[in-house]
């Protein structure tokens, strides 16, 4: 709504558009109006082949093949596919050395990290080992990110670990591991697909608000998990929700704990945050908190030994089999009942997985001023779990706390991705023995700790200052994760998402201008109450492009504010409308419901006797209005190059 006008202003106005007007027929210094352009008629395959370019060729991929030799392109396609014959050429020794600092460091980072979400998986530690020893190595041949270090996540374990069971209640039976392993195929068979045929842009309909509530829901649930192992509870519910883990958890309280459990579990977890305190404040200490968790797992060993505190009833990993991954692809579910189970969960595994990488990546490019490749992404994570899949891997995916520790260390190139997965090989070849007697409340700690800065507060509170909308969407994926379970979380975040695009290409925004005092600019008067309306007009912008499915809201909508404007002025005595401009420039494109709904606007002002004006429609608005005749119905004069035109052709003491 407008606000009420005053004589004086209405006087000054009306003295501005005048002089304006004047000025105009006299051909004094103001320019010429400008009369709309028509652009140039595109064919059907034009139209097309603009669209498919626009959608899926934006980046011209094949831009840097154009004008080169045959080998010249050959050389520049194996680049393309395998990026690290691209910046290998200028390796040098100095880069190395932070490489392999940086290795090292995230080594020592993931190996108990692996141990423990292989539980998470519910699957035997060296899994994750096997995880962290592929997956690493075809990443740093096919990968564009410098920075992201792979691996096993929380996330997608738990995920994993929870759909898997839905399917096979028994998680120590070899068809759980083979639907595991038929996961993690299709998984990867998903973020291929979606690389080679450039559909990366399907995991943008994500909301970051829903993935922050996610992720936040995810960590909450994560960490209620590893009670069983921080408590000692030797009979715990396989349900993820927060009403059965604590019913669980209360209801073993006088006969199900261990305090010896207690006491090592809640030791190194004070241990472990107090590293993440120091390295948090102090940059340079980084590595305090990034070798923390061997440490905790070196310490806790070597005290369960000499105590043999297993003895006592402290859990322990008891074996992790030695070895070299073995291969697994006859285990993959090609036929058969689990077939569709496994298709269905490694979708659904891949796009959170690829979900979580891309935004990993992009963030530390972001922060180095370097660019990553989508698309390449999408190939490169594909690759590595489809060739995981075949070498008993799981689902791997960019890890944001060893990315963070791989960044801090001075990484360099993916070659810290290679000495990582070299740690892990002799890992598996000689120390994995060393590991039986790691307490299982250790590893409970070390997740704890790893899970606990997915929890943003932060963002949640920028969330409910910047748009409530997205607020509801995060706690909406937060409390479907930690009441219900991460499917339905997972399910509630996708809704939501699509339910916030639905409302705004369904209820797009419109807004009610006016004129700037003293200038030919024409604004929001929400925005700028001290802009004033033109007597005898009014002048309306539509903010979004006007398809089939809001076309009939905004004609009714622009139709309320020239009843509620009429209203409005007949109280206050301002000139009848006789003018009704609507301003097109947001207007991005406009189908044959749009070009309906303009032509019953054009017949509802007519029956009112006022005049329908289009100011600076685009070049698609421009040429469906001209193809649809309805520019000759409203008239080829009554369509303006901008709202200050129309005012001055139309306005008070213009000529008309």
């Amino acid at each position: 709504m407008s606000q009420v006008f005053s004589d004086d202003v209405v006087a000054k106005t009306m003295e501005e558009i005048g002089s304006a007007a004047s000025s105009r027929r006299h051909g004094d210094t103001l320019p010429h109006i400008h009369k709309v352009g028509t652009p140039p008629k595109q064919t059907l395959f034009q139209e097309i082949k603009h669209s498919v370019i626009e959608t899926f060729f934006h980046d011209d991929p094949l831009g840097k093949f154009k004008d080169k030799s045959g080998s010249r392109k050959f050389i520049l396609g194996v680049q393309s596919l395998f990026p690290i014959f691209e910046w290998a050429q200028g390796y040098s020794f100095k880069k190395f050395k932070g490489d392999l600092i940086a290795g090292l460091t995230i080594a020592s980072l993931c190996i108990p990290q692996d141990i423990a979400y292989a539980k998470l998986a519910n699957l035997e530690p060296q899994y994750g080992l096997y995880t962290s020893f592929v997956a690493p190595l075809v990443y740093a041949f096919m990968g564009s990110s410098r920075d992201i270090a792979i691996g096993p996540v929380a996330v997608v374990s738990l995920l994993l670990g929870t759909m898997l069971s839905d399917e096979i209640s028994n998680t120590k039976s070899h068809e759980y591991l083979r639907l595991a392993f038929t996961a993690t195929f299709f998984a990867g068979v998903t973020q291929m697909v979606l690389g080679v045929f450039r559909l990366g842009f399907l995991i943008d309909f994500l909301s970051h608000a829903a993935i922050v509530g996610f992720m936040g829901g995810a960590a909450i649930t994560i960490a209620l998990q590893q009670l069983k192992g921080l408590l000692g509870i030797q009979k715990f519910t396989k349900k993820t929700d927060i009403v059965s883990v604590m019913r669980s958890v209360w209801g073993s309280v006088h006969h199900g704990w261990n305090w010896q459990t207690i006491v090592i579990g809640i030791a190194f977890l004070a241990f472990l945050l107090v590293a993440k305190y120091i390295a948090k404040r102090n940059k340079k200490l980084f590595w305090v908190a990034a070798i923390a968790p061997m440490t905790s797992v070196i310490l806790s060993t070597f005290f369960v030994y000499i105590t043999r505190a297993d003895k006592k009833g402290v859990a322990i990993v008891k074996h992790i089999k030695k070895g070299v991954n073995p291969a697994s692809a006859h285990e993959i579910y090609f036929s058969g009942n689990y077939l569709g189970a496994g298709v269905k969960i490694g979708v659904i595994a891949g796009m959170i997985a690829l979900t979580e990488a891309v935004a990993i990546g992009r963030t530390f490019a972001a922060m180095k001023d370097y660019a990553i490749d989508g698309n390449k992404e999408m190939v490169a994570m594909g690759t590595m779990n489809i060739i995981g899949s075949l070498t008993s891997c799981y689902v791997a995916t960019g890890s944001f706390s060893r990315s963070a520790v791989n960044y801090m260390a001075g990484c360099s190139t993916a070659v810290s991705n290679i000495v990582m997965s070299i740690v892990v090989l002799l890992t598996l070849l000689v120390i994995t023995p060393l590991f039986k007697y790691t307490p299982n409340a250790v590893l409970a700690s070390i997740i704890i700790a790893a899970v606990i800065n997915l929890v943003d507060i932060k963002a949640v509170i920028l969330l409910w200052k910047i748009d409530k909308f997205d607020f509801v969407a995060c706690m909406g994926a937060f409390f479907g994760v930690i009441f219900k379970s991460v499917e339905i979380g997972l399910l509630i975040a996708v809704a939501i998402s699509f339910a916030k695009i639905l409302l705004q290409v369904t209820r797009p925004r419109t807004a009610l201008l006016g004129k700037l005092p003293g200038t030919n600019v024409y604004r929001n008067v929400q925005q700028y109450p001290n802009a004033t309306q033109i007597p005898g007009m009014v002048i309306i912008r539509v903010d979004s492009a006007i398809y089939f499915s809001n076309s009939n809201y905004i004609k009714d909508r622009i139709l309320k504010w020239l009843t509620d404007e009429e209203v409005q002025r007949t109280a206050s005595e301002f000139p009848g409308i006789q003018y009704l401009i609507v301003e097109l420039s947001p207007v991005t494109d406009i189908d044959t419901s749009g070009i309906h709904a303009l032509e019953d606007l054009f017949k509802s002002l007519q029956k009112r006797e006022v005049q329908l004006l289009l100011a600076n429609p685009g070049p698609i608005v421009t040429e469906k209005l001209h193809a649809s005749k309805l520019s000759d119905v409203i008239g080829e004069s009554k369509i303006f190059l901008s709202v200050g035109d129309a005012v001055a052709t139309f306005g008070p003491k213009g000529g008309i």
